[in-house]
């Protein structure tokens, strides 16, 4: 049976592997350059290159580990257009050089422009405390 959100998975797998090389270029390949984003760090931002200043700057330096549930992703696409849920985790290191659990959730909402998946929005956050 075919997987039929497999290039989004793929797409989750490129955006996890350029989160842990802290390689900003491969993540704004994967992304169209109006997304809009928010997320634990970043409460509401539009454009890449604001998120890459307001976000992923800030964030991708600080853990390791980075790395998306792709197996368990849920979504969905019709047309040029699809979505995905996903969990990952991560753990964040503190300025001891410590680190600790560090649990979260995305969703993507993506846009296939030229034969390509690209995300135009995302939301990444940190699991909420049980």
């Amino acid at each position: 049976m075919s997987d039929p959100i497999a290039p989004l998975r793929a797409w989750l797998a490129d955006l996890h592997t350029a989160v842990r090389n802290q390689d900003f270029e491969a993540g704004k390949k994967l992304c169209a350059p109006d997304m809009v984003a928010f997320g634990t760090v970043a409460p509401f931002v539009t454009g890449i290159e604001e998120i890459k200043r307001a976000q992923w700057e800030h964030v991708w330096p600080s853990i390791k580990g980075f790395t998306i549930d792709t197996a368990n992703a849920r979504g969905g696409i019709v047309g040029d257009h699809g979505w995905v849920a996903a969990t990952w985790d991560s753990r964040g290191l503190r300025p001891d050089g410590t680190d600790f659990d560090r649990p979260g959730r995305c969703t993507v909402i993506f846009a296939r422009r030229n034969g390509r998946w690209l995300a135009t929005h995302t939301h990444f956050s940190l699991s909420p405390l049980r």
